[in-house]
Formats: structure tokens, C-alpha cells, sequence
């Protein structure tokens, strides 16, 4: 699953314009964020019948040092059949100009190693340059992109205009890293906190703050299908600061809801030094 994509969708004004100190961004909150995990619906062809568990997401970084992202996906998914714990923890540092990503996932299933994939990403001038180095070493030459705090960025500036649909694309180094999605993008009217908001205790300062409400649909280019339906799409409430909550997340047969649970606010980097 592609559940990284969620947070790390950021942004660029343009994805073909590297993003630098000098380049006006939103003050992109560093912060830890638990969200719990249950089962929203599932069709009876998934023979899915109950899902529960955990994300942990942890943002760090700014504008000068670049930006890392700790995250880590446990979920017990019940079926009719028998039951699966899934662990999914992901690192990933994206430079402060936007041109390199690197990334490593380790996947386990029943608490055994099951996957890893590790590998860097550069942005040249004629598309995107993937170097694996697990679990084979392996080059790729992908089509131009931008990457996951670029995605965000971006993402925040257009709802702050008030453009309210748009399409992209992102590549996080999620599954295999081998492609680049085409992101389709809804942005809602900014909207007031709610004092009933059952996500408000753990949003403490922030619980009166406005929030746009996104939905981005997710698709693989590489699919000669000729069928023009998303891979899978999710919707949340998105800050200025980049925080996300209240999280749906569908994959057709299934999908999943992520109720913030507790948020712990870091310090903010120190403003980057005046360019000579």
C-alpha cells in the first residue's frame, strides 16, 4: 500500500523549478503525529472483515536542510481465513533544492522481513534518475517529477489561492520505486475548527485552527489497461502547516479510516542565513 503518499504530498509551484532557500514555502510544522487505524468498509470480494491498528508519522526539517520523514504502518487485517499483522516503516530525506530523495522501506508481515527497498532518487534535466540498491541493484530513468515535500508545498499554496482542482504527479520511492503517479487534486473551501470535533483533544493549541478538506486520487501511468480509474485515493483535512488529519483512505475494495490520537509539536528550524 501506498499510505506514505498521504503525508508527504507536498509541493512546488512547478515541478520542473527546483525549490531553494530563496524560494517563499509555508513554515511546514516539524512534529510527530499517532493516528489509529480501523476499518471503514469492505466489499465481500476483499474478505476483509475487520482491520485495526497504528501510523506513526514524524516530520522534520526546513527550507535550508532539507526534510526528513520517519513513518511506520502497523495493521492487523482479519479475514475469514486467518489473520495478518503488517508492519511497514519507511525513512526517507528529501534536499533543501528539491533534487535528490532518498528512501528506504522495510516491510514485515507476521513480524518477519518480508521486503526492503533502498535507493536514491536525482531530478535531471531530462527526467528522474532512480538508483536501487535493494533488494537489487538496479537504475531506472523515470519521467520529470517532484517529490513528497514538494508535493505538500505545492499542495498548500494552490489551496491558498483557492484553486480548488489541479493534477500532478509525485514519486516517494513507495512499493518498488519503479514509478511516477499522476495525482489528481480536489481542494474544498477552508472551513472552521469545530468544538465537537472529536480530533480536537489531541490538536490541543491547534483545535481552533480553519483546514482545507483534500481528496487526491492516485494514478499508475504505466497501466495500458485504457481504464482511467484511480489505484486508490485518499481524503483529510489539511492545515497550513502542513499537519493532516481525519483521514479516509480507499482502495476499491476496502478502506480505512485514521483518527488523529495524539500530536507532539517540535521546535521550528531556525530561519536559513541570508544569502551573499
Amino acid at each position: 500500500m501506498r499510505l506514505t503518499r498521504l503525508f508527504l504530498s507536498a509541493a512546488l509551484l512547478s515541478a520542473a523549478i527546483p525549490m531553494t532557500p530563496a524560494l517563499a514555502v509555508p513554515a511546514l510544522q516539524a512534529h510527530r503525529a499517532v493516528y489509529d487505524l480501523t476499518l471503514n468498509k469492505a466489499s465481500d470480494r476483499s474478505g476483509i472483515t475487520g482491520i485495526s491498528g497504528r501510523m506513526v508519522y514524524e516530520f522534520n526539517g526546513s527550507p535550508c536542510e532539507g526534510y526528513t520523514v520517519k513513518f511506520r504502518f502497523v495493521t492487523q487485517i482479519v479475514t475469514s481465513e486467518n489473520t495478518r499483522l503488517t508492519d511497514q516503516q519507511t525513512t526517507t530525506f528529501e534536499d533543501a533544492e528539491g533534487k535528490t530523495f532518498s528512501f528506504v522501506t522495510k516491510s514485515f508481515v507476521d513480524q518477519n522481513l518480508d521486503k526492503e527497498v533502498k535507493g536514491m532518487a536525482t531530478r535531471e534535466p531530462k527526467g528522474l534518475k532512480v538508483n536501487i540498491d535493494k533488494p537489487e541493484k538496479n537504475t531506472l530513468e523515470l519521467a520529470a517529477t517532484q517529490f513528497p515535500t514538494q508535493h505538500l508545498v505545492e499542495l498548500i499554496g494552490k489551496a491558498e489561492k483557492g484553486e480548488n482542482f489541479y493534477q500532478t504527479n509525485l514519486f516517494d520511492g513507495s512499493e518498488d520505486a519503479n514509478k511516477v503517479m499522476t495525482t489528481t487534486v480536489v481542494v474544498g473551501k477552508r472551513a472552521d475548527a469545530d468544538k465537537a470535533d472529536p480530533e480536537a483533544p489531541a490538536l490541543a493549541k491547534l483545535a481552533t485552527d480553519k483546514y482545507w478538506p483534500v481528496d487526491i486520487a492516485y494514478f499508475d501511468d504505466t497501466d495500458k489497461s485504457g481504464e482511467e480509474v484511480p489505484e486508490y485515493r485518499i481524503s483529510f483535512k489539511l492545515h497550513e502547516n502542513g499537519i493532516t488529519r481525519d483521514l479516509v483512505m480507499d482502495y476499491g475494495d476496502f478502506s480505512m479510516t485514521g483518527k488523529l490520537v495524539n500530536l507532539s509539536l517540535f521546535d521550528q528550524a531556525k530561519p536559513c542565513p541570508a544569502s551573499k
